[in-house]
C-alpha cells in the first residue's frame, strides 16, 4: 500500500497493536483478521495484543482459536472479570514490547487499514502521539455522538488542548512516552492530556481516519458515561494543575478560609469590646469553622507534600522525563513482511 511504502523508508521500529474487547464474540474473529490484512505487508516487525476483558461470551473461546491460526504474532490476554475499558487498554499498553503502540476499538468502527497513516506521520514528523479524527463519523447523535461532543469540550477547555476528536480510540504513540503515563477510571479519554504532562503539546497532531458503523455486537457507549467522564476530569485538572505541587492547592484553599474566618473572629471580638453580646450569633460559628476548615486545609497541603516528596524520592520516580534514545533490538517473534 502506499502507506508502508512511506513507511519502508524510515527508521527501524517494532509496531505493537493494542485491542480492549468485551463481549464482542461476533467481532473477535473478524477483528483479528481485519489487523493482519490490513498489516499483511507492513515492512517492519508487528504483533497484535487484543485484550479479553473480563467477557461473558464467546470472546475469548473465538479470539483464541483465530489466533492459533494466524499466527504467535497474535498475542491475547485475558482479564479476571470486567475491569472496564482503560484497564484493559492500560493491560495491554503493559504487554505490548514495540517501540510504536497504536490503540483502537475492538468492535471494527476503527480501521486498521489507517494504522500505517498514523505510523508514518508519528515517524515522519518525529511525534510522540498521532490521535484518529473520525471527520465522517457514523454513529447515532443522542447516545454517541451528543455526550462525545459534551465530553470532548470538558477535556478542550481543561487541559488546552485543541483536538478536534479526543474520544476516537486509534492513536499512535512512542512506546517510551505512553509507558510513563498510567491510565485509571476513564482516563482512556484523556490521553493526550496526561501525555502533557511528559512531553510537548506540539509533539501531539491528529490526523483524519476512517470511521464505520457498527455491523455487529451492541455498543457499550451511552449518556452514563459523560457523568463518569466529569469526575475523571476533574481529577485530572488536579493532576495536571498541581501532581508535583499539591501544597499550593490545599494551601490556597487553606489559606482563603483562614482569611475569613479570622476576619469574622475579629469582627466578632472588636464587638464583644464594645460590649456586644456575640455568643449567640451564627456568624461565630460561622468564622470559628471557617478558621478550622483553614486550618485543616493547610494542614493537608503539608501532608501531601511530604507523601509527593516520599514518592519521587522512594519509588525512583521523576517530575521530569528526559528525550528518548531510540535503539533498534533483533527482532523475534514478530509479524516481518517476509515472514
Amino acid at each position: 500500500t502506499k502507506e508502508t511504502k512511506i513507511l519502508s523508508t524510515f527508521p527501524e521500529h517494532k509496531l505493537s497493536v493494542v485491542v480492549p474487547m468485551y463481549n464482542e464474540a461476533e467481532l473477535a474473529s473478524d477483528l483479528i483478521l481485519a489487523v493482519q490484512d490490513a498489516l499483511l505487508t507492513y515492512p517492519f516487525p508487528w504483533e497484535l495484543i487484543v485484550v479479553d476483558d473480563g467477557s461473558s461470551d464467546a470472546t475469548w473461546a473465538n479470539l483464541s482459536s483465530t489466533a492459533k491460526v494466524v499466527g504467535p504474532h497474535i498475542r491475547l490476554v485475558r482479564l479476571l472479570r470486567n475491569f472496564k475499558q482503560t484497564a484493559a487498554m492500560q493491560a495491554g499498553i503493559d504487554e505490548a514490547r514495540g517501540d510504536v503502540i497504536v490503540t483502537m476499538d475492538g468492535d471494527l468502527q476503527n480501521d486498521p487499514r489507517d494504522i500505517p497513516k498514523l505510523v508514518a506521520r508519528l515517524l515522519n514528523e518525529d511525534l510522540d502521539m498521532v490521535a484518529g479524527w473520525r471527520q465522517k463519523r457514523q454513529d447515532g447523535f443522542i447516545l454517541r455522538k451528543f455526550p462525545s461532543m459534551i465530553a470532548n469540550n470538558l477535556i478542550r477547555k481543561v487541559s488546552g488542548l485543541d483536538f478536534k476528536d479526543l474520544g476516537c480510540s486509534l492513536k499512535a504513540f512512542r512506546g517510551d512516552v505512553l509507558r510513563k503515563v498510567r491510565l485509571y477510571g476513564e482516563m482512556h479519554r484523556f490521553i493526550p492530556a496526561w501525555l502533557a504532562t511528559v512531553t510537548s503539546p506540539r509533539r501531539m497532531a491528529e490526523e483524519p481516519v476512517r470511521h464505520h458503523a457498527r455491523v455487529l455486537g451492541e455498543s457499550k457507549y451511552g449518556i452514563s458515561r459523560t457523568f463518569r467522564v466529569i469526575v475523571d476530569l476533574l481529577a485530572m485538572y488536579f493532576f495536571l494543575r498541581f501532581g508535583t505541587r499539591p501544597g499550593h492547592f490545599f494551601g490556597g484553599i487553606g489559606l482563603v478560609f483562614s482569611a475569613i474566618g479570622s476576619l469574622i473572629l475579629s469582627y466578632l471580638g472588636v464587638l464583644k469590646l464594645f460590649g456586644e453580646q456575640v455568643g449567640g450569633r451564627p456568624l461565630l460559628w460561622l468564622g470559628f469553622f471557617a478558621l478550622l476548615a483553614g486550618v485543616q486545609m493547610l494542614t493537608t497541603g503539608v501532608l501531601a507534600e511530604i507523601l509527593m516528596r516520599s514518592y519521587f524520592d522512594q519509588s525512583g520516580a521523576r517530575s521530569y522525563h528526559v528525550m528518548r534514545n531510540d535503539t533498534p533490538e533483533p527482532a523475534d517473534g514478530w509479524h516481518t513482511a517476509h515472514a
